[in-house]
């Protein structure tokens, strides 16, 4: 028995990958109409078509659109697309914001930590091993997932440092732009009677890594348009939600620097001792558009298995 229906859509902002792409898979098993605004080069097309495949298997309709959901003339290009292949009925149900489009230059130069070096030089002369072995053997193991060696694992960090163009852009790109898509569907008339707007945050909402404090900043400002949606929005019938999941490796998780020492004390920490997978927040995500849970309204929602509660 489906749960949705093809009258209702889902506008996925970043669905090429990660939680957009698994959320895309999930609702249209469930019978919502999608539609995917994603940005790849030509080179990455491959696979993502054949990711598209899969859906336009079980979707009762799907589109996708490669343009910049950045720009003005990438969300009119979108926008009147949707218009063009709903039906007179047809609404949307849910705007998925998944956009992972941010800098990760740090803020200030890494100072060495001379204890930690002494520590390696210490162990490697215990071993009678060359410092540069040792390293490697900490990079092997990081790749094997072996997370007792996290403190020993060195992250790469860029040498160059953000500006104040990179934190502006970010900030919209993660955060504020949830605001101007909403604004342009409302005015169109696009969203149904019972609409949710999702929107993913992270815990870098207060932990602080280094090469993160652009995207730290993008997603406390995602988080206050989540809010302000709510509040003024709700009259209308649109709910808007922050999803916080945990660790996740993800492309975009990937290219944060240090990426490596997260995921391992991520599962250290987390109760069942493994990663927040996408079809994990996927199903979330779908339980969030049913009717059941429409009075969730101007919250951050935890989808991590008691990652944040758990010690390592």
């Amino acid at each position: 028995m489906l749960t949705f229906n093809k009258g209702q859509w889902a506008l996925i902002l970043g669905g090429s990958s990660g939680f957009g792409l698994a959320t895309a898979k999930k609702l249209s098993q469930q019978g919502m109409s999608i539609c995917v605004v994603h940005r790849d080069r030509r080179g990455a097309m491959e696979r993502i078509e054949a990711e598209f495949d899969e859906i336009k298997k079980v979707a009762p309709n799907f589109i996708a659109f490669n343009v910049d959901a950045l720009s003005i003339e990438g969300k009119n290009t979108v926008i009147d697309g949707l218009k063009s292949a709903m039906g007179h009925e047809e609404k949307v149900r849910l705007l998925f914001h998944s956009i992972a489009f941010g800098n990760l230059k740090p803020i200030a130069p890494v100072k060495p930590n001379q204890s930690q070096e002494a520590a390696i030089e210490k162990i490697c002369a215990l071993l009678n091993v060359k410092k540069e072995d040792f390293e490697k053997a900490i990079s092997a193991a990081a790749d094997d997932e072996i997370d007792e060696i996290a403190p020993f694992i060195k992250s790469n960090y860029s040498d160059q440092f953000i500006d104040d163009e990179d934190m502006a852009r970010t900030i919209y790109s993660m955060g504020t732009s949830l605001l101007t898509w909403t604004q342009d569907l409302f005015n169109q008339r696009l969203f149904c009677e019972d609409s949710r707007i999702l929107a993913m945050t992270s815990e870098g909402n207060e932990v602080a890594w280094r090469g993160y404090a652009a995207v730290s900043a993008a997603k406390v400002s995602l988080e206050a348009v989540v809010r302000s949606i709510a509040t003024e929005f709700g009259p209308y019938g649109i709910r808007a939600n922050a999803v916080q999941a945990g660790v996740t490796d993800t492309p975009a998780l990937r290219a944060i620097p240090g990426s490596l020492k997260m995921k391992a004390a991520a599962r250290q920490r987390n109760p069942f001792g493994r990663l927040t997978t996408p079809a994990d927040v996927a199903g979330f995500i779908a339980l969030m558009c049913t009717d059941e849970a429409r009075w969730v309204n101007g919250t951050i929602l935890r989808v991590d298995g008691g990652e944040h509660i758990g010690s390592s």
